[in-house]
């Protein structure tokens, strides 16, 4: 009965700093932390070290992997380890410093079914001298826009209005109606969209034809 009333349940335990070690490398971590004689203390903590490289022996003599142990460590002991370490030691405000907040792009852009990426070769357009590769570009820019457009409309469109949204698009600073030339005939777009295969219903309805005539037993 007393052994029963003795039990330690993990719920009244200290919380694991770093549960992946488990509770004796605590323990550990914290015998450590106890000890006064300086040499003992360091003869111990190299101890520590060595068993948690054990775990990983592929990485254990990494010097990276070292710097790393010695850092969960220092971070185990809540930074009460008086220890040489043969590395430098990362302060506590430093590892519970919040990371910068990742600043998200915010575009909004008129056309959305365009997507940002055409935005972004219209502004590469722009900044190339005029020439055959401009040109080239520009309508290979504009063909593009107007494969976007088939995939969201799923219809026709006229040249004259792909040309006018790429006017908006590029400010004013390229301008494809005047220059003659057709784009890609919207059927070619349409034609070449791949559609879905009915191959899996065809082999269902084959196999309940199989199964026609069949005595079930």
């Amino acid at each position: 009965m007393n052994q029963v009333e003795n039990l330690e349940y993990n719920t009244e335990r200290s919380k694991l700093i770093i549960p992946e070690y488990g509770r004796h490398f605590q323990k550990m971590v914290d015998h450590a932390v106890s000890i006064a004689d300086n040499e003992e203390r360091n003869r111990v903590a190299k101890a520590i070290i060595s068993v948690m490289g054990n775990l990983q022996p592929h990485l254990r003599d990494v010097p990276d992997f070292q710097h790393k142990l010695w850092d969960q460590l220092f971070i185990m002991s809540d930074f009460k380890l008086d220890v040489d370490s043969p590395f430098p030691i990362t302060s506590k405000e430093v590892l519970q410093q919040r990371p910068e907040p990742l600043e998200y792009p915010q575009n909004f852009p008129k056309y959305r079914f365009y997507g940002n990426n055409i935005k972004r070769m219209i502004d590469v357009a722009i900044s190339w001298e005029k020439g055959d590769m401009r040109d080239g570009l520009e309508y290979a820019i504009a063909n593009h826009m107007k494969k976007c457009y088939l995939n969201w409309n799923k219809d026709t469109v006229e040249d004259v209005v792909i040309f006018k949204h790429l006017v908006e698009l590029s400010d004013g600073l390229i301008d494809l109606a005047g220059g003659g030339e057709n784009l890609t005939e919207s059927g070619q777009f349409l034609k070449n969209r791949p559609t879905k295969s009915n191959r899996s219903n065809t082999g269902k309805k084959n196999q309940r034809n199989n199964n026609r005539g069949k005595k079930r037993y």
